[in-house]
């Protein structure tokens, strides 16, 4: 494998306990490069499942990311287990297949909770510890659909929240880098994977492919990948940043 970008790093990835997620992918790739991964999930179970497959080091803890005081117990926890947290990849995510009438106001609560809220708190649970060692990368997942304007699963308020992720992770940046505090954003485009997998008839995913130059649908890899890259000191001078994972099907 070469050189390993991570060693003796302390990564904790968010919503990362599905098996074939973006999550569990990025925390994989991250424990391949040295990092030792806390996986965080709504059920305790699933997540120590999938921090034990990953080798005996890491940490799989319960976590909503939309309660900060919950965010904030597991954060905490973790810095006292491990002395620090460098890198933190915002994946907690939720999608909903709406048109815009049909939005309802507690479909918005759970699409914008989810995927903007969890990605502040989470953020605001580490950024105190991060500035008081003058270092961490901060990895938010939006989407090519808050670029795009949707079109492909999520409804118009997935869109709205992953486009909030990008404003957060700009300002953020702005704010943070005076502190050696990198933030920055991965776009992924369409990626086959458990949160997409149930919604596709064979015609759609034709559909979806001739849109990609590419012509294949993204992997979880593709987007640990780039994850990997973020949280490494490879993207040392890059903040603010929003990476485009989507095998040209938006171009800009």
């Amino acid at each position: 494998m070469g050189t390993a970008l991570l060693e003796g790093n302390f990564a904790v990835i968010t919503g990362a306990a599905s098996r074939r997620g973006l999550g569990k992918a990025t925390a994989r790739l991250f424990a391949e490069h040295g990092a030792t991964v806390a996986i965080l999930d709504l059920d305790e179970a699933d997540a120590r499942e999938a921090a034990a497959s990953l080798g005996p080091r890491h940490v799989g803890m319960a976590c909503n990311v939309t309660d900060l005081a919950s965010v904030r117990t597991v954060m905490d926890a973790l810095v006292s287990q491990w002395g620090r947290i460098d890198i933190l990849v915002n994946n907690a995510g939720i999608t909903q297949p709406l048109k815009i009438m049909e939005i309802a106001p507690e479909n918005y609560d759970a699409v914008l909770d989810v995927n903007l809220r969890g990605t502040l708190y989470c953020s605001q649970a580490v950024i105190p510890h991060m500035r008081s060692r003058k270092q961490g990368k901060i990895v938010n997942l939006s989407s090519v659909s808050a670029q795009r304007g949707g079109g492909i699963f999520g409804g118009p308020h997935y869109s709205a929240a992953k486009a909030g992720v990008l404003g957060l992770t700009k300002a953020m940046a702005r704010e943070l880098a005076p502190d050696n505090v990198r933030v920055n954003a991965i776009c992924p485009g369409f990626i086959a994977t458990d949160i997409t997998g149930g919604l596709l008839t064979p015609e759609k995913l034709e559909e979806i492919k001739a849109g990609i130059p590419m012509g294949r649908p993204g992997t979880a890899d593709d987007v640990a990948g780039c994850a990997l890259f973020l949280a490494s000191d490879l993207s040392a001078y890059v903040t603010g940043s929003e990476v485009d994972v989507n095998g040209g099907s938006l171009i800009h």
